[in-house]
């Protein structure tokens, strides 16, 4: 197994999301920024990897969240933006540094309120198989 892409892919996820039409103008982050820069914005969150190294050659497999956080009323723009998410990334496959990306695939989505329902937060999980 190697983690040898996950920076890689961290950047290639990046560069999908700011580039997207759908996401024109949104902030893309990988950590949480000031309250009060926006009022919706796109967090690169956790991943976990597991080896998926076979005969052929190393890989391995990333879940990796990707959340929509929004203090705008209602869940509807938090779920056009998760909508401009999911496709940006799901059957993409962005050119790496290291390594190839094979699938990018949809797995699950959990919309939850938070700050006693003052802020909308959206995660998507995506399967990325990656070869080293």
């Amino acid at each position: 197994m190697s983690y040898g892409a996950a920076a890689a892919l961290q950047t290639a996820i990046y560069a999908l999301l700011t580039s997207a039409p759908a996401l024109s103008g949104v902030l893309v982050v990988d950590a949480l920024p000031p309250a009060t820069v926006a009022s919706a914005f796109v967090l690169i969150g956790p991943e976990e990897v597991v080896d998926r190294s076979d005969k052929s050659g190393d890989g391995a497999e990333h879940q990796i969240v990707i959340s929509v956080i929004s203090e705008v009323t209602g869940f509807l723009t938090a779920k056009v933006l998760a909508t401009g998410v999911s496709d940006c990334l799901t059957g993409a496959t962005p050119t790496l540094s290291t390594g190839r990306v094979v699938s990018i695939q949809f797995l699950r989505a959990v919309a939850r309120r938070l700050d006693d329902g003052g802020v909308r937060r959206i995660d998507l999980t995506f399967r990325v198989r990656v070869e080293i």
